[in-house]
């Protein structure tokens, strides 16, 4: 059995960590930069960075954010937030990032799933879906949770797949920041029915959460946010509890 990885996510606005409950309610959670640096020793697998306001104004002040975690961290870290072009994943992965992140621009232009697995390997392309259960459906949803579409998200996620996304980041909306737990029965069919490794996101408020995920969703690694930002839950001892309940970790 392959290793699970535990995965602390930083949302990013205005160049600031910030984390809301459901996509809402924003509260600032510190430094960027040095959360990572935290994150790095204490024993995280990867790191994902999202800006969650991503324009193209931004842009800089993002890039220059990778460029210093780069140099802090000697972890695998995903880029993500308003990434819709060749051009704006060369200059992340050349300032540092190993992976990005495509979400809103995917949806928009799938054949950009595609082009960006053609240039850069399908190990480089985490596709991240944020979708809701609604009247029993999964429907995703786009620009940080503000805007519904038809799809279904497990008619997407094989899609995207196929298209050539290498990591699925499936966030639950109607668990993000709640703390209850992640969706594990949609986590299952995600990771049943395709072939990438799945990232579990959205819910995290215990233990026993990331072995539910890991064991009833079948996801390969956990993502999670405010319980790491706020030391709710420490690495090191998440990891001693997996260990104990024979999950497989990174040491």
């Amino acid at each position: 059995m392959l290793t699970k990885r535990i995965i602390p996510c930083l949302d990013i606005k205005d160049g600031r960590t910030v984390k809301g409950v459901n996509f809402v309610g924003l509260r600032d959670a510190g430094d960027p930069v040095e959360l990572a640096d935290r994150y790095s020793k204490e024993g995280a697998d990867e790191l994902v960075f999202l800006d969650i306001t991503a324009t193209k104004e931004r842009r800089k002040t993002l890039v220059e954010m990778v460029e210093k975690v780069a140099r802090k961290v000697n972890i695998p870290f995903t880029v993500g937030g308003g990434i819709s072009s060749i051009e704006d994943v060369n200059i992340l992965l050349r300032a540092g990032a190993d992976k990005v992140s495509i979400n809103s621009s995917a949806v928009k232009n799938p054949q950009l799933i595609n082009d960006l697995s053609n240039k850069f390997g399908s190990q480089c392309i985490v596709l991240a879906v944020d979708a809701k259960l609604i009247n029993g459906e999964w429907k995703v949803f786009l620009v940080g949770g503000r805007v519904e579409t038809e799809l279904n998200l497990f008619d997407w996620v094989k899609e995207g797949v196929e298209r050539g996304a290498g990591e699925i980041l499936f966030t639950s909306m109607n668990n993000d920041g709640t703390k209850d737990g992640f969706a594990n029965d949609a986590l299952r069919r995600i990771s049943e029915e395709v072939n990438v490794p799945v990232i579990a996101s959205g819910g995290a408020g215990t233990i026993q959460h990331f072995t539910d995920a890991f064991v009833k969703g079948k996801a390969d690694a956990a993502l999670a946010a405010s319980v790491f930002h706020f030391k709710e839950i420490e690495i090191a001892d998440l990891k001693k509890e997996l260990e104990q309940q024979g999950i497989k970790v990174r040491k």
